[in-house]
């Protein structure tokens, strides 16, 4: 994968001639600089690292998919626009493993892609993968949880503690009643003990 080195006088001048030339915007690359001592006379000048965000995407399935291969399985992928992110979807021909109990696999392979990509550039890139319609089936029945424990503590003016959930988790229920009347959100307790907290509005 392509690494692009760039130097010039200024971070900001060097990104924006990146940027005037390739006509990506900085939602589309990660970028690491590094300033370098000018010797005797000469000025200080900056090295710009840039990689775009889609190469990452194809080095995470080219290294996803030698980790299937181990596992036995064939996989193909599709990158899906999801509201304010991209999700690699997988589609292979034993979903279920992939996804493993409660998608504990399919969480394994996230962290280990990140990891990877961390290692191998020295970014941190919050790739989301799903397989097949798994996570927005998951979502969806967050929300709908999210949305009947409200409709009961708006009834009852009593507060629902829901179980430990993951941040992303956290996330889909905090994004499902940011507008939902007579309730308020806030998340409670130490990873990976953190829940969320339905309350009444005073």
């Amino acid at each position: 994968m392509e690494k692009i080195i760039r130097k010039g006088n200024d971070l900001e001048e060097v990104l924006n001639e990146f940027y005037s030339e390739t006509e990506l915007t900085k939602d589309d690359i990660f970028y690491t600089s590094e300033v370098i001592k000018g010797k005797l006379f000469k000025a200080d000048t900056v090295e710009v690292t840039i990689i775009k965000k889609e190469d990452l995407y194809g080095f995470a399935k080219e290294y996803l998919e030698e980790l299937i291969s181990n596992m036995g399985l064939e996989v193909n992928f599709e990158i899906k626009n999801k509201e304010d992110r991209k999700v690699l979807k997988m589609y292979s021909n034993n979903n279920q493993i992939l996804i493993g109990k409660d998608g504990r696999t399919l969480k394994a392979l996230e962290n280990l892609v990140r990891q990877k990509i961390s290692t191998e550039f020295g970014v941190y890139f919050k790739i989301t993968l799903d397989v097949e319609d798994y996570r927005d089936k998951k979502d969806n029945r967050l929300i709908r949880l999210a949305k009947q424990t409200a409709k009961d503590v708006v009834k009852t003016k009593t507060k629902a503690v829901l179980d430990n959930m993951t941040s992303y988790e956290r996330r889909v229920i905090h994004n499902a009643l940011t507008d939902f009347k007579g309730v308020t959100t806030h998340s409670e307790g130490e990873e990976p003990n953190r829940h969320i907290i339905i309350e009444p509005e005073n």
